[in-house]
């Protein structure tokens, strides 16, 4: 699986961006799309998951009703809405498959794609 992660850019505090990532290869090996981020400094965390065939989506508490997860099935792509933007949330961004039904562990995913820096201005 080839997981190719874009959208990244410099907006201010309140603003929205949405990432995308789109899977080429083996994509019916992977169940569980998720997006994790990691600052400067700081280790990676997970952000929000999505399933490729329900569309069950988790979020962790940090930006539960800001960011939106979605899929593409036809397009083998995922997306990030991030609104209300805050500059904590100032991180490289990277888009991951995995094989479990779910897990907020980067350990449990086996193929990422290259990252995508949101940089949030104060």
């Amino acid at each position: 699986v080839q997981l190719q992660a874009s959208g990244g850019g410099l907006v201010q505090a309140g603003g929205s961006l949405r990432l995308s990532c789109a899977a080429s290869g083996r994509t019916f090996s992977s169940n569980i799309m998720g997006w994790f981020r990691q600052a400067p400094g700081k280790e990676r965390e997970f952000v929000s998951a999505i399933s490729w065939s329900g569309g069950n989506t988790y979020y962790a508490d940090s930006v539960k009703g800001r960011f939106t997860a979605s899929r593409d099935n036809a397009k083998n792509t995922v997306y990030l809405q991030m609104n209300s933007l805050k500059p904590e949330d100032t991180a490289l961004y990277y888009c991951a498959a995995g094989s479990r039904w779910y897990s907020p562990r980067p350990r449990d995913y086996d193929y990422w794609g290259q990252g995508t820096l949101v940089t949030v201005s104060s």
